[in-house]
């Protein structure tokens, strides 16, 4: 399996009626930073799908729930991911991102992740370390508002 040039930003969210949208943040074990669910696509697989088996292998929601794909667009140095294994010429490599709709509060954490924590979007949006999140987290709070 080789890692392929991009990276995926997954964002679940929890939908409850007369309550606040939540959103799912995990703090990674690493950094200790509080982020989305983020990886790497694999061989040829599509942003969509590396985020459907990223979500899967990180938070334990099953790849059929409903995805929602961002505009929200950034580059990642390769070397904080993956080292220049792509050679000298790529730098950086797109981050895809997508929002998830859970259907419980019910989440696996793998060894990537020391907690989560489900959040209304100010507080998940204040924790959050990388401006990146943060941008995508306020698409998807924006569409999600606008559609209910």
């Amino acid at each position: 399996m080789s890692r392929a040039p991009f990276q995926v930003l997954v964002f679940p969210y929890l939908i409850r009626s007369d309550e606040p949208i939540l959103y799912a943040i995990f703090k990674r074990a690493d950094l200790e930073c509080w982020q989305g669910i983020a990886g790497g696509g694999e061989d040829d697989e599509t942003p969509i799908e590396a985020a459907r088996r990223e979500t899967t292998e990180e938070s334990g929601i099953d790849s059929d729930h409903k995805f929602i794909p961002l505009d929200s667009m950034s580059t990642i140095p390769v070397v904080g991911i993956s080292g220049m294994i792509w050679g000298k010429d790529v730098l950086v490599v797109p981050q895809h991102c997508f929002g998830v709709e859970a259907d419980s509060e019910v989440i696996r954490l793998s060894d990537e992740h020391l907690a989560f924590q489900w959040l209304p979007y100010e507080a998940a949006h204040e924790i959050l370390r990388w401006d990146s999140n943060k941008n995508a987290l306020w698409e998807l709070n924006y569409r999600l508002g606008i559609a209910g």
